[in-house]
């Protein structure tokens, strides 16, 4: 199975008060390379989901899908699932650009879990369904899905097509950096770390 990855950096950040959150530094690093260290790795090709202008991202060396009409994270899984199918890939799985703890086995566990269809993570008893594996056969459905006028809700759309669910151990892997707070504890708390 060919996968391919998604890395959705197409929100407002409206809690970190409409920065970039994909460059804002964690570490001495801008925070989407944390993602980009633990989810390429686990696919075949990546790329960044993002709006406005792409050349900010050009020294990623990475493709960047803009949203054909903005809706959330779903209008940018559709862009990376159109994109992936272009290149013959079977399936995209995605993370928010906020997630800088991912699982090294994000990819394998979701394959598992989805044996060839829709699978999200769960970890702690709650589901993280942005970070999923989704075959690039739903492109058509998840096309009507946006069409639909209804507010488009991941959870929904899984729910449409029986997702499946892959458990990891640890919550922390999927902790979202979503205030100046959040970064600001993640920052102590990587500069702690042996």
């Amino acid at each position: 199975m060919r996968i391919f990855g998604i890395i959705l950096a197409g929100g407002q950040a409206r809690r970190m008060g409409g920065a970039d959150k994909a460059l804002l530094p964690l570490a001495g690093r801008a925070l989407i390379l944390h993602v980009i260290e633990r989810l390429e790795p686990q696919v075949e090709r990546l790329a960044i989901s993002a709006n406005g202008n792409p050349a900010r991202l050009a020294d990623l060396g990475l493709p960047v899908l803009p949203d054909e009409t903005p809706l959330g994270p779903l209008s940018g899984i559709l862009s990376a699932l159109i994109w992936a199918a272009d290149q013959g890939a079977d399936a995209v799985v995605s993370s928010p650009v906020d997630a800088p703890f991912l699982p090294g086995d994000l990819t394998p566990r979701l394959q598992l879990a989805g044996n060839g269809g829709l699978a999200i993570a769960q970890s702690g008893g709650r589901l993280h369904p942005v970070c999923g594996l989704w075959p690039v056969a739903l492109a058509p459905a998840l096309t009507a899905f946006l069409a639909s006028g209804a507010k488009p809700k991941m959870m929904d759309f899984a729910a449409q097509h029986a997702a499946a669910t892959a458990d990891f151990p640890d919550d922390g892997a999927f902790t979202n950096l979503n205030t100046p707070e959040d970064m600001t504890a993640t920052e102590t708390l990587l500069k702690g770390a042996p």
